[in-house]
């Protein structure tokens, strides 16, 4: 048997392992959290991908205990920071105090801040200023942050999972596009079914409350991120994931209605994410290879934060989810 075909088999064994390690977690999972299925597989592929997810709804809906829920599954410590306006970068990154000894020789030591954990929950993240958030992105990007001109390393893996308020405007700073961009997916979080609702009102008003029970550890996790990785894609799929892209860039696109109504497009990161959060998707569904059916599910939650229609199109009533949507439809 040849090095590639050995490599090949390597893989596919550890692929088949891993999908039933991750049903055991969705299971878990679906222990605490009730009716947010595709939530919960998208936000787990962002952590399979290494990335970072902003979570969009409205209050109430178990965006905080999902990624509480996540933490518990993966093993990965977490912190929840609530990001307020008056929120400094040192709240978030840690500082520098002067201390004494007992010899009366004085040094500086670094406190580190709750971004040192490898799960963070970054609440209402749209709410601080943006000399704040600039210090999270340095940190989501990097890996590392710099207070006084020292380095400090972010244990691995790292992930930030924020959550957004859409209707409250009020006392809020619109996150750029450099950090959004930073942002693996933006995943809505609706609202839940009647019998959804049944079924999270009986559970959590009685005597017991269920909770997700520990499954993975950080190296584990660190091990799938990797497993993800070696995961083949086709060409097919591929080229399903490049003509998205091309089609949703106004400079490019053949087009008319992305030439006229789009004011800018995704650019090679978004197509970066892509891949991974396909390959990542076919992983917990029990899958080696990732499908063009990936690339149209998760086109949405990989493009919308990276694009935008302008004014006049949105004027006449189209949004950036449906030009997705449509364009995703096309491509697979």
């Amino acid at each position: 048997m040849s090095a590639e075909k050995k490599a090949d088999t390597a893989t596919e064994a550890r692929a088949d392992a891993a999908a039933e390690r991750l049903q055991t977690v969705k299971t878990s999972l679906a222990r605490e959290i009730i009716g947010l299925d595709e939530v919960i597989e998208q936000t787990l592929a962002v952590v399979l991908s290494g990335g970072h997810a902003l979570l969009v709804g409205a209050p109430g809906l178990a965006k905080t205990r999902l990624v509480h829920a996540i933490a518990k599954v993966t093993g990965l410590d977490d912190k929840r920071v609530q990001f307020t306006p008056d929120l400094m970068p040192a709240d978030i990154l840690g500082s520098e105090v002067l201390e004494e000894s007992a010899g009366g020789e004085r040094s500086f030591r670094f406190i580190p801040g709750p971004v040192f954990c490898r799960l963070l929950m970054a609440d209402e993240i749209n709410r601080a200023s943006p000399r704040t958030q600039a210090a999270l992105l340095q940190a989501m990007q990097e890996g590392f942050v710099t207070v006084a001109g020292q380095r400090h390393d972010l244990p691995r893996p790292f992930h930030v999972l924020a959550t957004q308020n859409p209707i409250e405007q009020e006392g809020t700073y619109p996150l750029p596009e450099a950090q959004l961009d930073r942002f693996l997916m933006q995943i809505d979080v609706p609202y839940p079914t009647r019998d959804e609702e049944k079924a999270i009102l009986l559970a959590t008003t009685g005597t017991q409350d269920a909770s997700a029970e520990p499954i993975l550890s950080p190296g584990e996790v660190a091990d799938l991120q990797q497993l993800v990785r070696a995961m083949p894609v086709g060409e097919e799929v591929l080229s399903a994931v490049l003509d998205l892209l091309e089609r949703a860039r106004p400079d490019r696109s053949q087009d008319a209605e992305v030439r006229d109504a789009v004011a800018w497009g995704p650019g090679p990161r978004a197509g970066q994410a892509l891949v991974l959060a396909v390959r990542a998707r076919a992983l917990l569904q029990g899958r080696l290879a990732p499908s063009t059916e990936d690339v149209a599910a998760l086109a949405g939650p990989v493009l919308k934060h990276r694009m935008a229609v302008t004014f006049a199109a949105r004027a006449d009533g189209l949004s950036v989810e449906k030009l997705i949507a449509r364009l995703a439809s096309e491509a697979a």
